[in-house]
């Protein structure tokens, strides 16, 4: 439902980028910051071959297994994207096939990561902390989504710590009221005063499916990439470590995410893992196109992507 292109396409007409890249080189050494966790994993995206794309758009077992669908949204600016969706209780995953998104965005192994708050007036509490862990200028922007009349609804406020990316990059989010409010949204009354959460904004559809929600996901990303991404889950209040080779596991909410170091022709999402509405006694591996998706026993389930073997996202 969100994707990076659509909100840098505008921003980098409007926003200076030498600040936000100069405070990036500097967060990565500044001490994590304190105070109650303010993001959560809300989803990721990576761009799939071909192959594993169209097999995973035409599985009839990951409608019986997810709340799963393939839709296209229209966002800021008429920008549009088709994305394969699989939705849990609190968060998703949203799948691309090379060259459906343009440049290299639709290149193989693009891929973002979206953290969202739960308490409305959260994110500029986050844009302090950015500030406080030395970017000096956090890009912020703000996507709508046109429900099909040409009416933009605001959907949701963003703050990036940079514009500049190879091919990975990570967010924070707050959604906004007016898109709550419109009833095509098909959201959840509020729960509390201030609920922007992500349990709100997803159905419950996820009740009649196996999976629940992702808990782990594990990303290879470029240096560049993860110095950016860094110092936006230290200011969500993340508790990050780092991994021998200049890695990281981060982790806070229920989801543990793992980002490797690797060269920019190795970067591509790598493996997800989901916890299951109820325990099943039997291991499962359905293969879809270039990837495997392993079902119990118990309640958990893990996507390998690629055809890659090594740690689960915990490390």
């Amino acid at each position: 439902m969100v994707l990076r292109r659509a909100l840098q396409v505008i921003m980098v007409m409007a926003l200076a980028l030498a600040g936000a890249v100069q405070g990036t080189a500097h967060a990565e050494e500044g001490a994590p910051v304190t105070g109650r966790q303010l993001l959560f994993y809300n989803h990721a995206y990576g761009v799939l071959d071909r192959e594993t794309a169209d097999a995973i758009e035409h599985s009839s077992y990951l409608r019986e297994f997810a709340h799963f669908q393939v839709r296209t949204t229209t966002g800021s600016g008429g920008q549009t994207w088709t994305g394969r969706y699989l939705m849990g209780r609190e968060t998703y995953l949203e799948l691309f096939g090379v060259g459906d998104l343009p440049g290299k965005d639709g290149t193989l192994g693009a891929a973002g990561l979206g953290v969202s708050t739960e308490r409305a007036g959260d994110l500029p509490t986050v844009t302090e902390r950015l500030r406080e862990l030395g970017i000096s200028d956090p890009v912020a922007f703000r996507q709508t989504r046109d429900f099909g009349d040409g009416v933009p609804v605001p959907w949701f406020d963003a703050v990036f710590t940079t514009d500049q990316y190879d091919v990975f990059g990570a967010w924070g989010m707050e959604y906004r009221p007016e898109y709550f409010a419109d009833p095509r949204s098909n959201t959840e009354p509020a729960a509390h005063p201030g609920d922007v959460g992500r349990e709100r904004y997803l159905p419950d559809t996820y009740r009649d499916r196996l999976m629940r929600d992702v808990t782990g996901v594990r990303l290879a990303v470029t240096a560049r990439d993860l110095a950016g991404t860094v110092p936006l889950l230290k200011a969500g209040g993340f508790a990050v470590r780092s991994l021998p080779g200049g890695g990281v596991v981060a982790k806070g909410g229920g989801t543990t995410l793992r980002f490797d170091v690797v060269p920019l022709d190795q970067v591509g999402l790598r493996q997800v893992e989901m916890s299951l509405n109820r325990p099943v006694p039997y291991r499962h591996e359905e293969r879809i196109g270039h990837s495997s998706l392993v079902v119990g026993p118990g309640a958990h389930a893990v996507w390998t992507f690629g055809d890659q073997d090594g740690p689960s996202p915990a490390g």
